[in-house]
């Protein structure tokens, strides 16, 4: 069995090379599963350089999956190729029937709830209490002068507190359910709106509302956690005009589900107080965005998922789902039957 990896260049402080590659190599000691070919790219792969590295794969780990990725004429291409892993959470739509024709079992891996959540509350945290801005006023102030005394105990900027008001999470999967239980252990009150009601004393606490116009209505702070199938532009001019005045925003989820430009102008009349977001529609922004001039805006650069302990988790994930794939009893299949 030949088995490709997609592994794109180190982006991340703290994780070598040879920390990567170790790991991958564990692939190799599965039953069944030699011939591992670890290919190192700089960028992600064109869809002409990724026929060129997948050739006669029988499987296939660490891509994105695209509609153009998963189309017909690449399975025509690769008629050995019979396992796609993609390291991530997301993905897009695509013709799940038409894998199933080809006998492909498409995986994905749901490695990071806590890191992703964990960097949208730090987002929200940043928004409400700027700890940065006050810690640089700190250091620039002469404190040997005691005419500056009076200047320490004063803040800057508004501090926001969240006990007591309405978290509207938008998608309650692994990651939207992370962050509710973190806004929960705050004392907000958590709402959430999702495709399907989910059952089960673990989300007692949650308030499951009907309908996404209701959340966006009630919330003081909203987050999305929603993939990107299908999920564009759900915040727009129309639903800003639903929110309450002065809401707080969120997204570590895709850039998509935003219209950018009714955000920023939501954001230059104070309807939306903040936003702080790590995705954007464009990703990097080379045709710019009036986000990156829109005030109180904070952007990180869909770096919620780099933890160290995340990028190994997923590895792990993806080779115990191969191990059950081999196994007769594949995990985290995303092109399933009803899917």
């Amino acid at each position: 069995m030949k088995i490709v990896i997609i592994r794109e260049e180190i982006i991340q402080p703290d994780i070598t090379a040879e920390e990567l590659i170790s790991k991958w190599k564990e692939l190799e000691a599965i039953p069944g599963a030699g011939g591992v070919q670890l290919q190192i790219v700089d960028t992600y792969p064109s869809m002409e350089e990724l026929d060129e590295l997948v050739e006669d794969a029988d499987a296939l780990f660490g891509v994105w999956i695209t509609e153009g990725l998963m189309s017909e004429a690449f399975f025509k291409k690769h008629p050995k190729l019979k396992y796609i892993a993609t390291l991530g959470h997301g993905y897009e739509s695509f013709d799940y029937a038409m894998t199933r024709r080809y006998g492909v079992t498409v995986t994905n891996t749901v490695y990071g709830a806590q890191t992703i959540a964990e960097h949208a509350f730090a987002l929200l945290m940043h928004t409400c209490h700027h700890i940065e801005v006050q810690d640089q006023r700190v250091r620039e102030i002469d404190w040997s002068d005691p005419g500056n005394a009076p200047e320490f105990c004063k803040a800057i900027v508004p501090q926001i507190e969240l006990y007591g008001k309405t978290v509207g999470v938008v998608g309650l999967g692994a990651i939207g359910f992370a962050f509710a239980k973190m806004a929960a252990g705050f004392g907000m009150h958590v709402i959430s709106y999702s495709r399907t009601v989910k059952r089960g004393e673990a989300y007692s606490f949650v308030e499951q509302v009907s309908s996404l116009g209701e959340l966006l209505m009630r919330a003081d702070v909203i987050s999305l956690h929603l993939p990107e199938n299908g999920n564009t532009h759900i915040i727009n001019e129309d639903t800003i005009a639903g929110m309450k005045d002065g809401v707080i925003l969120i997204n570590t989820a895709r850039g998509i589900l935003i219209d950018e430009a009714a955000l920023a102008e939501a954001l230059k009349s104070g309807k939306v107080r903040a936003a702080a977001l790590d995705v954007l529609t464009e990703e990097p922004p080379r045709h710019g965005t009036p986000l990156l001039t829109a005030p109180n805006c904070t952007i990180t650069g869909h770096i919620a998922w780099l933890t160290r302990e995340s990028r190994f988790r997923a590895i792990d994930m993806a080779i115990d789902n191969f191990k059950n794939y081999l196994n007769g009893a594949p995990t985290s299949v995303i092109n399933h039957e009803g899917a």
